[in-house]
């Protein structure tokens, strides 16, 4: 739809930094209330990962020691390994949106992006080990038990890696490209989103959404109300924003197979 027929209400997120602009010498920071909400989310997710190794320390020194050994006993805490090992990781990521590292420091690079990988290999391989080297399991017990551990830890590490991790390259790419296309840092989103967009008119903002509001900041309000990154629909959107020297008016709807994924 056109900018005319929005009826969507534009809401201005406060800034968090003292630089509206989000222009720094060093290049990209995250915003004071980012920063704080990554440090917050991080300790949840360490608690996590303890807890899940905490599990595989018990499902060792003590499940698979007793005679006979509970099979059940020892299917639940791999898959409350998993649920742990799982729900770290998706919090750590969120984190990491939030504050990402620099690609300057390669090995911190990869640590805190893959971080969550790690932990689940640690969680859940010497327990996958043991589990089939047992003398006290019986061949069905260990096809039970393992086949359910390497299940779980297949699924747990998926959730772990980071398959597109975010740089604070990235957000500094991205500022720099909004204030070249636009004139300032002034990006648009909806709550439910996952990426910003160039302008209020942008087609993609103004769907229907469930509190049918547009919220608009700095791109560093963006990435710190959760969005992932910059629309893809780059050229679509300088079109719809009149960016071009064109009108709003003029711009066509963008087509529904990369319309709902904005």
């Amino acid at each position: 739809m056109s900018g005319k027929k929005r009826k969507k209400k534009v809401v201005r997120v406060e800034p968090t930094t003292e630089n509206e602009d989000g222009a720094h010498d060093t290049g990209w920071e995250p915003t004071t209330e980012a920063k704080q909400k990554a440090t917050r989310l991080r300790m949840f997710a360490a608690v996590l990962w303890l807890l899940a190794i905490a599990g595989e320390a018990f499902a060792i020194f003590w499940v698979l020691r007793q005679d006979p050994i509970n099979l059940w006993l020892l299917v639940v805490l791999i898959v409350l390994i998993g649920a742990l090992a799982i729900g770290g990781s998706l919090l750590w990521k969120q984190a990491n949106r939030l504050d990402p590292a620099t690609k300057k420091d390669k090995v911190r690079f990869f640590v805190q992006n893959q971080l969550g990988a790690i932990i689940t290999v640690i969680a859940f391989v010497p327990l996958i080990v043991l589990i089939f080297l047992s003398k006290d399991l019986g061949g069905k017990e260990k096809a039970v038990a393992g086949g359910v551990g390497v299940a779980v830890f297949l699924i747990a590490s998926f959730f772990g890696v980071s398959f597109d991790s975010p740089s604070t390259e990235q957000y500094d790419a991205e500022t720099q490209q909004v204030i070249e296309l636009t004139g300032e840092n002034l990006v648009f989103w909806t709550k439910h989103g996952s990426v910003f967009h160039l302008c209020e008119d942008a087609s993609a903002v103004n769907l229907e959404s469930e509190d049918d509001q547009i919220y608009s900041g700095t791109v560093a309000d963006a990435h710190a109300d959760g969005m992932d990154r910059l629309t893809l629909q780059i050229d679509q959107e300088i079109r719809q924003c009149g960016l071009d020297g064109g009108t709003t008016e003029e711009t066509d709807t963008p087509e529904p197979n990369t319309t709902f994924s904005e």
